[in-house]
């Protein structure tokens, strides 16, 4: 095992987290709407914490090798993100007001995590340096902290590992593709949405502040927003339905596959033609609207003007589990809670800042269901699968349905972990269902007690912690975590 390097690493990368932390700290001092700059020192000391780890981390680190083992990237990534969000909870406890560890933990999890979901339940009572300190790490979980440090590890094993759990990315791309010059396209391509999605937003007029903070959470499908309304609190704004189409089109652009962009960027436009997920996507997403639309319209007593507003923003905020809101969903017909549900699973593009399974899946799965279907009659028949004009051989097709088992008798076997915790506090079937489902699949709001109106404050520490565990999973796609407890990959590598 070699800790030196993976010492060398994580030391950067907490360094870095301290630099991000000490920005929002000089925000505190200079902004003239925080009394005496409360979000200064909760932010000044979680970045001296940080940075001293860091430091300490990489001076006792080695150089970094040619080639990273796979075991030490599996300890990266795992490492990685709980410390990153442990370090980052710590502005949440120690400032005023305050919040448990435990459901600091929780906040800081959900913010590096993009999932959105939220324990605190008056945000007009935080600083506003700690509300940008959470968009910020959003921002920074929007691709996956670690993929930023790809490109010092492009020649490694490691590093396939590191690019493959923090993007989503297919390993067929990634075995084709040189995951330096791609992770490095991925960040340009990330750094120039945020800033037309930012200018657009101050154009609209939202003061910089808003727009700052919208722009990384929105771009990073995160779901964050300072205020306790979330996008609704632009309604009354003149340009209120502006306002909810630009942003609407953002968490679009940041749940399709980014390879599209790298894709444009290069010139390659005869490309685009196999990027099938991004036209499944869309489609699915426009048939949600379509149905929500026409069920509020028929039997939700709305106007078909105001059905169609809230639809279209609702639909691509759930699809790209983004988790903004501006209607409460809840008050829609039974039937759209279908509809949002089964966004909520399928969730965004691989490759994309979303959650969720991912439509490759959905695609593959779909694919291998009927040539099942067919072998049942015609045994003999050899039939190829393609995704994305990939060819898809046996062992991809298994691992994806195994993928998709693991979700499913995961999120079952959570359902009753949460329930058992909190039988005492009365949760209902929604709530422990929706929660589950909105944590794993890094969406945020859900339904009952975690609805668009509602948070994650009431549970108890036990399920706050457990939840955060989930968003992790969810996050690094399961198995980056699940290896941590099988003995077997240990003793393999």
């Amino acid at each position: 095992m070699n800790f030196r390097v993976m010492a060398r690493v994580l030391g950067v990368l907490f360094t870095l987290e301290s630099v991000a932390m000490l920005v929002c700290g000089l925000f505190a001092y200079l902004d003239p709407h925080d009394a005496g700059s409360r979000g200064l020192m909760p932010l000044l000391v979680a970045a001296g914490v940080s940075c001293l780890l860091g430091l300490i981390l990489i001076l006792s680190g080695g150089k970094l090798s040619n080639r990273i083992p796979r075991r030490e990237g599996i300890l990266i990534v795992g490492l990685g993100w709980v410390f990153s969000a442990v370090l980052g909870s710590i502005p949440f406890v120690i400032g005023e007001p305050n919040l448990s560890p435990a459901a600091a933990l929780f906040e800081s999890v959900s913010g590096f995590t993009t999932t959105g979901a939220t324990v605190i339940s008056d945000l007009t009572e935080w600083p506003r340096a700690i509300l940008l300190w959470r968009s910020v790490m959003q921002w920074l979980g929007g691709l996956g902290i670690l993929v930023l440090f790809v490109a010092l590890l492009s020649g490694s094993g490691g590093a396939k590992f590191l690019f493959r759990n923090e993007s989503s990315f297919q390993s067929e791309q990634a075995s084709t593709a040189r995951i330096h010059d791609t992770a490095l396209n991925f960040l340009i391509v990330y750094v120039a949405l945020t800033a037309v999605c930012l200018l657009g937003l101050k154009g609209l007029g939202l003061g910089w502040f808003d727009a700052v903070a919208h722009s990384f959470t929105t771009v990073a499908t995160g779901g964050f927003s300072p205020h306790n309304e979330s996008i609704a609190y632009f309604s009354n704004f003149a340009n209120g339905l502006l306002i909810e189409i630009w942003i609407a089109i953002f968490m679009f652009l940041g749940s399709t596959s980014f390879l599209v962009y790298v894709v444009i960027k290069s010139g390659r436009w005869k490309e685009l033609r196999r990027l099938e997920e991004v036209r499944w996507y869309f489609l699915l997403v426009v048939m949600g609207i379509l149905a929500a639309w026409a069920v509020g319209t028929m039997g939700g007593g709305m106007g078909a003007l105001e059905a169609l507003r809230g639809a279209v923003f609702t639909i691509v905020s759930i699809a790209s589990t983004t988790g903004y809101v501006t209607a409460n969903y809840e008050q829609w017909p039974v039937a759209t809670y279908f509809i949002i549900l089964a966004l909520m699973l399928v969730g965004g593009c691989a490759g994309s800042t979303s959650g969720g399974l991912k439509v490759s899946r959905l695609i593959l799965l779909i694919r291998a269901a009927w040539q099942e279907v067919v072998k049942a009659f015609r045994p003999n028949q050899i039939m190829a699968m393609r995704v994305n004009g990939n060819q898809i051989d046996d062992v991809a097709r298994a691992q994806t349905v195994l993928f998709i088992a693991i979700f499913a008798l995961m999120s079952l076997g959570s359902m009753v972990v949460v329930a058992v915790i909190e039988t005492s506090q009365g949760i209902d079937f929604a709530t422990t269902v929706s929660a589950v489902l909105a944590t794993f699949g890094n969406i945020g709001p859900g339904y009952g007690d975690v609805g668009p109106t509602d948070n994650y404050g009431q549970f108890q520490p036990s399920t706050q912690l457990f939840l955060s565990l989930l968003m992790i999973m969810g996050r690094l796609e399961l198995y980056a975590i699940l290896v941590f407890f099988v003995p077997a990959v240990w003793k393999k590598y």
